[in-house]
């Protein structure tokens, strides 16, 4: 059992594996192999084997198809019937569900950059602190995932998450405010987007 005062038993996980995969064919990037297994699966071992307590995972496009091929036992399984409007839209339904628990923090990983392991994402869960409640990998100084957002931000970060740009906007008018951990020499931070980028996958 987590110990209630640990700051880390505060954080949530949460993965964002909506999307439908567009520029892929139309096959859900959640679904797609990796290491012998679907993405989404991965993603979330990813927040497990790194410290997080409990893990959301926003699902979309195939959701049915997701619940019966990835194994994805003791999440939270979050609906996110506006998938195809974008990332925005998959934040504010994973935010949303996260509201309605006792987490104090949320930290998101996108189901498609396999390249950030559990080593990156510790460091970002271990640089929160209930004081520094907006902490971002970066990669070579420039801002990347995972992010890690406290619950008194929520609201701001819903309210600007429209199309496919998720925290981006609230993140540059706080920039001041966000904590950055390099993790460069422990993670990639690629996206799988493409056809091309499927040679990434193992």
């Amino acid at each position: 059992m987590t110990d209630i005062q640990d700051p880390i038993g505060e954080v949530a996980g949460l993965v964002l594996a909506a999307g439908g995969g567009r520029r892929l064919g139309g096959r859900p990037k959640a679904l797609l192999e990796h290491r012998g297994r679907p993405l989404v699966e991965h993603a979330a071992g990813v927040l497990r084997a790194a410290g997080a307590g409990r893990i959301h995972v926003v699902l979309g496009a195939r959701a049915d198809e997701v619940r019966a091929r990835a194994a994805l036992g003791g999440c939270v399984l979050v609906d996110n019937p506006d998938w195809a409007e974008g990332m925005g839209s998959s934040l504010r339904a994973g935010l949303a569900a996260l509201a309605r628990t006792d987490a104090r923090a949320a930290l998101v990983l996108l189901v498609d950059q396999p390249g950030i392991g559990p080593e990156a994402v510790a460091r970002v869960l271990k640089a929160y602190d209930g004081a520094n409640t907006l902490v971002s990998a970066a990669y070579d100084g420039t801002r990347g995932h995972p992010v890690l957002f406290g619950s008194a931000h929520w609201a701001g970060i819903a309210a600007a998450a429209t199309g496919d740009r998720g925290a981006r906007a609230y993140l540059r008018a706080h920039e001041g405010d966000v904590r950055l951990v390099e993790c460069a020499d422990v993670a990639e931070p690629y996206d799988i987007d493409t056809e091309a980028d499927l040679s990434r996958l193992e």
